[in-house]
């Protein structure tokens, strides 16, 4: 099974998508990601747990740009991690979304039900057998990628994780970036305490423009792909217009030398380096 896609390399890739965690209302999701499609959006991050997969099919269908144009992304949640659940859940995921394929399904957290020789064979099959189009992870620290890739070899196409100014993942992002493997940040506004910070106000104020679209342009600078979760079209938009924001190293230098480590999601079962 062989399906058109629209992404085969980074600059094909949107760098900016839509985000919809913790927005699990059928009709509001499905206006959000239509809206976000209209406007330009064509990368769309969903997963299993978000409640949601629904909805953001109905606003793919009713957008008025073909599937092979948008870059659809969804997540195993972790216990359905078992060699089988893989597989049987990205098929109803897969239904839920009203597609064929997703074009990016991810591990959501090496947890659970996670083994990485049982989990990741079965992504492997899925992508043999052309349901997805690329195995991601996320929330995987080096030491998981190191496993990961011992099963997967170059297969690993992406890492999800929290990365904004309040959490640079300095060390992940130099790691990424010498094995090929794009980073996707969630949380990109670190859930709103890009409002907080002094030294994204001033660059904002210089700009004309918000912080989020500071933090978001920041992060774009150092190859990061963002999915900002919005729903109001005030927020897509704003968003959407820090595409058109080029920082200057001045600019850059300022956010790197801002030295916190601020983790906005850190439940019980992450990664045992966090505690």
């Amino acid at each position: 099974m062989v399906h058109p896609t629209a992404v085969e390399t980074r600059d094909e890739m949107s760098v900016l998508g839509l985000g919809t965690w913790e927005n699990d209302d059928r009709q509001q999701v499905a206006d959000s990601v239509e809206t976000a499609i209209e406007m330009g959006y064509r990368h769309i991050d969903t997963a299993q747990i978000y409640g949601n997969e629904a909805g953001v099919g109905d606003g793919i269908a009713a957008a008025d740009v073909p599937r092979e144009d948008i870059f659809l992304a969804s997540k195993v949640w972790i216990d359905q991690l078992a060699h089988e659940n893989v597989i049987a859940s990205t098929k109803e995921s897969l239904e839920k979304l009203g597609t064929e394929y997703a074009d990016l399904m991810y591990v959501h957290w090496p947890a659970g039900d996670y083994d990485a020789e049982e989990t990741l064979s079965a992504f492997a099959e899925l992508k043999r057998d052309g349901f997805i189009e690329r195995i991601g992870v996320s929330n995987f620290e080096p030491e998981h990628l190191d496993a990961a890739r011992d099963v997967l070899g170059d297969d690993v196409f992406a890492n999800q994780v929290e990365i904004h100014p309040r959490l640079q993942q300095s060390a992940l992002r130099e790691y990424c970036e010498d094995a090929d493997i794009e980073l996707v940040a969630y949380s990109p506004l670190a859930r709103g305490g890009v409002f907080d910070m002094p030294t994204l106000s001033e660059i904002a104020a210089k700009h004309g423009v918000s912080e989020p679209q500071v933090s978001l342009a920041w992060l774009r600078a150092k190859g990061v792909t963002t999915i900002p979760k919005a729903t109001s079209e005030a927020h897509i938009r704003d968003n959407w217009g820090s595409l058109d924001l080029e920082l200057d190293d001045e600019d850059i230098e300022a956010i790197d030398g801002i030295e916190q480590t601020d983790r906005r999601v850190n439940p019980d079962f992450g990664p045992d380096s966090w505690a």
